[in-house]
């Protein structure tokens, strides 16, 4: 019984430790952002470069918050091509990592995850830093549709 109780035990630890990993690692994140541009510019839209990785708690726990409540979905899915940009944290193309961050106005000196606009051409509208999204151990819902509504196509060029 002991060894059945341990074992349960077990699976109930891996699984709840198991998180979804929303950064593709294996993307160049040069020709993610161009696709997700060009997106953007045909369907009349902005780009929101979620920038993070796998490795941070808090940007898994935001892409887990924006996709699941349905308010906030409905607004990034009808107003934004977002993506998200992985910054590994260690290893990989330092040349690589570092020409992507200087195309997105070097939003890694506001820590992770990190949230870059950009308009349909690619210009830099906006970077989130999202500690102000925060409240508590989450996010908070209020601000972060704020910070959405705000950046979207239409508010910034009315």
């Amino acid at each position: 019984m002991k060894k059945i109780m341990l074992l349960l035990l077990l699976v109930i630890t891996i699984s709840s430790n198991a998180v979804a990993q929303v950064y593709d690692e294996s993307l160049n994140t040069m020709e993610q952002i161009d696709n997700a541009i060009a997106k953007a510019k045909t369907e009349g839209k902005y780009v929101i470069c979620q920038v993070g990785g796998n490795w941070c708690p808090w940007c898994l726990k935001f892409a887990k918050f924006i996709t699941e409540d349905t308010e906030i979905k409905e607004l990034v899915d009808k107003e934004y091509v977002y993506i998200h940009v992985n910054y590994p944290r260690r290893g990989g193309d330092r040349d690589a990592q570092a020409a992507t961050m200087k195309r997105l106005a070097n939003p890694q000196r506001f820590g992770f995850p990190v949230m870059v606009v950009l308009n349909g051409d690619g210009k830099v509208q906006h970077i989130q830093d999202s500690s102000y999204l925060e409240e508590n151990s989450g996010y908070n819902k209020d601000k972060v549709m704020s910070f959405f509504k705000h950046w979207t196509k239409s508010a910034v060029e009315q």
